[in-house]
Formats: C-alpha cells, sequence, structure tokens
C-alpha cells in the first residue's frame, strides 16, 4: 500500500500566520454606536414647551 502524501503549507494560512507576528493579534470588535447618540444636535430643543 503506498504512503500517504504530506500535504502541503497553505499559502493563505501561512500569510496570515506571518502577518500577525508582523502586525500582531486584531483588536476584539467594538460595537457601533448609532449616529444619533454620538452627534449633538444641530438646535438645541427649548425646555419650555409654550415657547415656539
Amino acid at each position: 500500500m503506498p504512503r500517504k502524501k504530506p500535504s502541503q503549507p497553505n499559502a493563505g494560512k501561512k500569510a496570515r500566520r506571518i502577518a500577525r507576528n508582523v502586525i500582531g493579534t486584531v483588536p476584539a470588535e467594538k460595537v457601533i454606536v448609532p449616529k444619533t447618540l454620538r452627534k449633538k444636535p444641530k438646535h438645541k430643543k427649548s425646555l419650555d414647551p409654550n415657547e415656539s
């Protein structure tokens, strides 16, 4: 019975491994806050409901 060939190294995995060594690990994902919470309103809302 013939022997099984040793598997060839995957080029993509090798490139990612080298990049991780050069750059470092990828930072954890961050939650994207909605734009309405990020930005301040252009016009402040008046405190008095009778005033227009």
